[in-house]
């Protein structure tokens, strides 16, 4: 039921999910005709619909694509409080369990190995996961970045409670070998970041991402141009799909050369930037302090 709810389409042939979606596109513009008409405004094109409705594009990448996954920390169907994957089951029936995305065809190797070696790691710590916020515990949840240049960013959340900063500097120092000597070595992060977090999500403004081993940054490459990106910047989740979208989105918008662009919750840049070539200037607007700094970095960087 859960599958159902969050990927409707999953168990269909990929063709098969496209042809979905055309359908569902076409019956919402099929009604908008009808609502523009009972207004008197005469919209309807050939096939009852108000604009053309090409087909689907699809995406270059369908197994492995996510360069992005988020495993949580939970009790295992064998329950094994210390499970690194995803949630099954609701809060609502009270029969939530964490199994491990070995199954999951959308996330890729190097995700899933990051994520064994983090389980192995808390495993062999003496302190606690942090399940609930109010019943203590520390080690929380997992953010795996990776790009086709070969990155990996690995993104650790940790509940201080009341440790002090000696015990914290321990724990870090204990994450840090074991991912750059250790048993976690093998999966070769190239940036390695730790969060002292005291509720679900946190900004780097509210708790600075501390970064314990690496570089700061991890670099991706989209439509010939480079991109930096910072622990918590947006980025399309599907690279190659995200190429094919910017592509579909400058023909679209038949932007020219006197075109100013407005790229509003603009991440790191990427589809500003994608449609530079082509408009006059552009405006990119986001909440996130350090997506800003890495759209910046990356427009200078491009030119």
């Amino acid at each position: 039921r859960l599958v159902n709810a969050v990927t409707p389409l999953s168990r269909l042939p990929y063709q098969e999910q496209l042809q979905v979606k055309y359908e569902s596109q076409r019956k919402i513009l099929q009604t908008l005709a009808s609502r523009l008409e009972e207004l008197g405004i005469d919209a309807q094109k050939p096939g009852g619909l108000c604009c053309p409705l090409r087909p689907v594009v699809p995406s270059p990448v369908i197994n492995g694509y996510r360069n992005k996954s988020t495993f949580s920390v939970n009790r295992g169907p064998d329950g094994n409080p210390k499970t690194v994957g995803l949630y099954v089951g609701t809060g609502r029936a009270r029969n939530i369990v964490c199994v491990k995305a070995n199954h999951m065809e959308n996330i890729p190797p190097k995700h899933k190995q990051v994520a064994q070696c983090y389980e192995e790691f808390i495993r062999c710590s003496p302190l606690d996961p942090c399940i609930l916020f109010h019943k203590g515990g520390h080690w929380r949840e997992l953010v795996v970045r990776t790009t086709s240049c070969g990155h990996t960013m690995a993104i650790i959340t940790f509940h201080p409670q009341d440790l002090g900063q000696e015990a914290l500097a321990t724990q870090k120092t204990l994450l840090k070998e074991f991912f750059t000597c250790g048993p976690g070595s093998v999966c070769a992060v190239t940036s390695l970041y730790f969060q002292e977090s005291t509720m679900t999500r946190c900004s780097h403004e509210q708790s600075p991402f501390q970064l314990l081993h690496g570089e700061p940054h991890i670099f991706e490459e989209v439509l010939g141009l480079k991109f930096r990106i910072s622990p918590d910047a947006f980025f399309q989740v599907n690279t190659g799909a995200a190429e094919v979208l910017y592509q579909a989105v400058g023909e679209l918008s038949q932007a020219g050369g006197d075109t100013v662009l407005l790229d509003i919750c603009c991440g790191t840049g990427t589809i500003g930037l994608s449609l530079a070539h082509q408009v006059s200037k552009i405006i990119g607007i986001d909440v996130v302090e350090k997506a800003i700094e890495d759209a910046r970095w990356n427009a200078a960087f491009n030119g």
